[in-house]
């Protein structure tokens, strides 16, 4: 997940051209996902008198703190990966199950 670096709101992943750019609907900008440089961003979240911070983690950024399960790596066929999910639907459909291999550092996905 990418950030606009002057609104901070999410970019979305457009084809322009053939080639895929990451757009900002609030700034009206286009970006290419190689130039952008990925930052660590903290969000506080207060639930009754309880603060929580949520560290959000950008591309291959903290992936060594991904917890790691057992499952066939379908590239290679390693048995272990990486996993983490990800709202990638809208809110009433079950988050997406993301897998990386820890050997080939192949990413696959299952919908729930």
């Amino acid at each position: 997940m990418e950030f606009c670096p002057k609104c901070g709101n999410i970019l979305v992943p457009t084809k322009v051209k053939g080639k895929i750019k990451l757009y900002c609907r609030k700034c009206n900008i286009y970006y290419d996902p190689k130039k952008l440089k990925a930052k660590k961003s903290t969000i506080t979240e207060k639930i009754g008198n309880e603060k929580r911070k949520i560290v959000v983690m950008m591309k291959d950024e903290g992936e060594k703190e991904l917890p790691i399960t057992t499952i066939t790596c379908p590239k290679c066929g390693n048995t272990k990966a990486y996993w983490w999910m990800q709202q990638t639907r809208s809110a009433d459909e079950p988050p997406t199950l993301f897998y990386k291999c820890t050997k080939c550092g192949y990413t696959w996905r299952e919908y729930g």
